[in-house]
């Protein structure tokens, strides 16, 4: 038996044939999970692109390239059936990176924080493989063990390293059963521990000296990978290993309209996951709110007249999701169930105020020259007066 096949036989689930509707035991809660899966929520969506698609599907993929953009750009298939979109972006930019994931290069999601990477991540992985899970979450105390594999220490020590022994990581799963494997904030991770993907991508092989074997990967399997542009997380990539990604950068969003659908969205999806009020009885303060975010975070005003110093936080569309989200939960458990600038103010106030003098200072100053000044606003700006007295 090969590494492979011990670990499809050891590994609840590995070597199955998991397909898009599929929903494991842990899904059974139905509506008590605060968040399912891609696969799981849109699993609809899926099985329907799966039975319209006509175009050639890639190995071991649930899905052709073509449902794969459609699934995440959003469409409407020949059944009538209406794929909701999940990314509102340039088309191209979709496609060149489902393109990536049908050769053998890796895929690298670059930008800000709050470009929607780890989103787009998420339904890439649950589009092509039907499977969203196999992650390794970066961070500065991520070891070798969690791209590479580990050890049942009990095991090991009483039979010494065997393939029952072996503990595969998420990554060697996918190469064993064709899969997308995920490692999120690739950047963060210790220069050491990133250079072991080098190998895995390029000669498409994980060595297990201790077996003397190795596990290679089979058609079908890729690796998306994310990273943040912006404070350039704690480690930079080693050349070696940038050569072996394709590299996509998640632009912030282009117009105001582009990022208020977007939020609107997405506060739509997670306010019926937490019983909040309907979104669009609050469209003006999400159009409200993304604008401030757009005027600190590109330094003028909207009519390009004033100018404006930029606060230390990266307010993002991530960001302003949050706060949306926080201030509908406030109207709706201590107001009327209508979002109102006293809703999101306190949420702004905390976006924009991350260094409490420089940052205090630009937004007192935005509120007496800009908000003070501005017609219909006058809500809004009493708001942030007291919250920010």
């Amino acid at each position: 038996m090969t590494v492979s096949e011990t670990i499809a036989s050891a590994v609840p689930g590995a070597g199955s044939d998991t397909g898009a509707g599929a929903v494991p035991a842990a899904a059974g809660l139905g509506s008590e999970v605060l968040r399912p899966h891609a696969e799981h929520a849109f699993a609809d969506e899926l099985k329907a692109l799966a039975a319209a698609a006509d175009r050639p599907r890639p190995a071991r993929w649930q899905l052709s390239p073509w449902a794969v953009a459609t699934y995440l750009l959003g469409g409407t298939l020949p059944d009538g059936t209406v794929i909701t979109p999940k990314y509102v972006g340039p088309r191209r930019i979709v496609e060149v990176a489902v393109t990536t994931l049908a050769t053998d290069r890796a895929l690298l999601l670059l930008g800000v924080p709050g470009t929607a990477k780890t989103w787009v991540s998420e339904h890439l992985a649950a589009a092509v493989s039907g499977d969203s899970t196999l992650l390794v979450q970066g961070t500065a105390g991520t070891p070798e063990e969690a791209i590479r594999y580990g050890w049942n220490y009990a095991k090991l020590l009483a039979h010494g390293p065997s393939r029952d022994a072996l503990v595969p990581s998420p990554v060697m799963r996918a190469m064993s059963e064709g899969l997308t494997a995920r490692v999120e904030e690739l950047t963060r991770i210790p220069a050491d521990v990133q250079d072991t993907l080098i190998t895995i991508l390029s000669e498409k092989t994980l060595p297990v000296p201790e077996l003397g074997q190795e596990v290679q990967a089979v058609r079908g399997f890729n690796l998306i990978a994310t990273a943040n542009d912006r404070d350039r997380g704690v480690n930079d990539l080693s050349s070696a290993l940038r050569r072996r990604f394709n590299t996509v950068v998640l632009p912030l969003p282009a117009t105001p309209e582009a990022e208020v659908d977007i939020v609107a969205r997405r506060v739509d999806q997670l306010g019926r996951s937490l019983d909040l009020p309907a979104v669009p009885e609050g469209v003006e303060e999400i159009r409200r709110v993304v604008t401030v975010f757009r005027e600190l975070r590109d330094g003028v005003t909207t009519d390009g007249r004033t100018k404006l110093k930029s606060p230390s936080g990266t307010l993002s569309t991530a960001e302003a999701i949050s706060v949306v989200t926080g201030g509908l939960a406030l109207s709706a458990h201590f107001g009327d169930g209508v979002l109102r600038p006293a809703d999101v103010a306190a949420g702004i106030l905390g976006a924009v105020v991350r260094d409490p003098a420089a940052d205090r200072v630009i937004w007192q100053e935005y509120l007496e020259t800009v908000v003070r000044e501005r017609d219909g606003w006058k809500d809004f700006y009493r708001a942030c007066r007291e919250v920010s007295a």
